[in-house]
């Protein structure tokens, strides 16, 4: 029985995934060493989801409502959610947020059989919402996903094997583009700014119910959650000119 050799562009392909699983194997002899101080490492690879549609709120809602519907100490209680004061003269300049997921939460809660009130109840409790936002200055290097080097390596290498050896080099372009398929909407930017958003059901001075959630948002985004933490342009000094000394 003959055993044929194997082709060269597939030699070629397998070269440096040996090298990078040799690399990866010798990496672990560093830890033998000592270090004048401890060394960074990462966290496990986990994932965060970015928040940037008011679909994403009633998602949270339904999450929320959830909860509290399965918490025997507040779901047969009179729920009330409190609207929030604002000092804004314009609805428009911000905290769509605080307004939409209010409504949303309520429209699940009474869908869910809660009993929610318009005005606080004696023996009710009150619905409390949250929301902070985060700001990142100086975080440094994010990695990309896990995979990311490896499909993109499988891709350019499945491709040069393509156009190398078939008649349509045109069809070079097919891995490229079922990785684009299949990473299309999943990955995103990581981003500077988060959120967490807090929703808790308190009764005098007790906490009842607590749950937060945290995410990713777009820069231009932020008047949805902190309208008072947008930057406001500069006031444009004025000086009134006459005649008279």
């Amino acid at each position: 029985m003959r055993i044929r050799p194997m082709s060269s562009p597939t030699i070629q392909l397998f070269r440096p995934v040996c090298i990078g699983l040799a690399s990866l194997m010798l990496s672990g002899c560093f830890y033998a060493n000592t270090s004048q101080a401890p060394i960074a490492t990462t966290y496990p690879y986990t994932e965060q989801q970015r928040m940037q549609a008011a679909q994403h709120w009633e998602v949270l809602a339904q999450h929320e409502a959830a909860g509290i519907l399965r918490s025997e100490r507040v779901r047969f209680r009179d729920l009330h959610i409190p609207v929030q004061e604002h000092t804004l003269t314009n609805a428009y300049q911000g905290g769509e947020f605080e307004r939409g997921f209010r409504t949303l939460l309520t429209s699940e809660l009474v869908s869910g059989g809660g009993s929610v009130t318009t005005q606080p109840h004696p023996h009710g409790a009150t619905i409390s919402i949250d929301v902070e936002v985060v700001e990142h200055r100086d975080r440094g290097y994010v990695r990309p996903p896990f995979g990311t080097y490896t499909s993109l390596a499988g891709g350019v290498a499945v491709a040069s094997i393509a156009l190398s050896n078939w008649s349509q080099p045109a069809l070079g372009l097919i891995p490229a583009a079922i990785l684009a398929d299949t990473t299309n909407g999943s990955w995103t930017h990581v981003g500077n700014e988060e959120i967490i958003i807090t929703t808790q059901i308190v009764d005098e001075d007790r906490i009842l119910y607590s749950s937060s959630n945290i995410y990713y948002i777009n820069s231009g985004d932020r008047r949805h959650y902190a309208p008072h933490r947008v930057p406001q342009a500069p006031t444009i000094p004025s000086v009134s000119i006459t005649d008279t000394w």
